[in-house]
């Protein structure tokens, strides 16, 4: 079997942003967050609960990719309806997902980029579902180019989510469930557990330093860095192999190089 490569290695960095969890729906929103969500209820938290992207929940994931036959395991019906009564609204759901923008805050960016909110530089997909589920249940990310353009100074361009900003704070709102979680990229792991829920760097892939992480984020991180990111298993790689036989995962980050390549090499736009 070949090298890890790098987009292996962000899964099984993500997959981890699940365990524990308990009996909840995990939704991976692209390529690698759903790889991460399958890799997890696989291996270290069969009692998660996944989805088939349409209106079932499966026993097993459904891999990824183009299928010509339908072998879905089902175990329960949930009707996009029932999604939100039984999942959304009451925080039995993490998702992953990968937002255009993040800031020191946490706060998202999917809809917007320059100009003005009448007249923006470039319009994107809107805030979709954002605003509600940044406060109705837990949320992680994955970013796969860590750059200044990606983690901004300042605030995002547009806030899509919610985040850990006190002058966003409407009074009287309840924000009890805010739960930013992890944020997994191409050069590290962070949280949000630094005072007043700074982001924090705790682990750094190989190859990668603190000062590379900071150089490439336009907000000050708190070093809590614990070790290197571990590198996938050979037992992980072959389930991630099951789930992506048609390899998309090389496609998510530029040349998808190995999990130990150079950090600057890496790091380049």
């Amino acid at each position: 079997m070949s090298a890890p490569s790098l987009a292996e290695l962000c899964i099984v960095a993500c997959s981890e942003a699940f365990r524990g969890n308990g009996e909840v729906v995990a939704t991976g929103v692209g390529p690698v967050p759903r790889l991460a969500a399958s890799l997890a209820k696989l291996t270290h938290s069969p009692e998660l609960m996944m989805t088939d992207g349409e209106a079932y929940l499966v026993e097993q994931p459904v891999p990824i990719g183009p299928r010509g036959y339908d072998d879905r395991r089902k175990a329960g019906w949930l009707p996009f309806s029932r999604f939100f009564d039984s999942a959304v609204w009451t925080g039995r759901r993490h998702a992953m997902v990968t937002p255009t923008q993040i800031d020191r805050f946490g706060q998202i960016n999917l809809s917007q980029l320059g100009g003005t909110h009448r007249q923006p530089k470039t319009q994107m997909l809107g805030v979709r579902g954002f605003p509600g589920n940044t406060i109705y249940h837990p949320n992680s990310f994955f970013f796969p180019s860590h750059t200044t353009r990606v983690f901004v100074a300042g605030e995002v361009d547009m806030v899509s989510g919610v985040g850990y900003n006190p002058a966003k704070r409407v009074p009287g709102g309840n924000y009890s469930g805010v739960d930013l979680r992890f944020i997994v990229t191409n050069l590290c792991v962070m949280d949000f557990g630094g005072e007043a829920n700074a982001v924090r760097v705790v682990s750094l892939h190989p190859g990668v330093s603190f000062d590379d992480v900071q150089a490439a984020t336009g907000f000050a991180l708190v070093n809590a860095v614990a070790g290197e990111t571990p590198l996938p298993t050979p037992e992980q790689l072959e389930i991630i192999n099951q789930l992506d036989p048609h390899n998309i995962r090389a496609s998510v980050i530029k040349d998808n190089p190995p999990a130990r390549k150079a950090a600057r090499e890496r790091m380049t736009p």
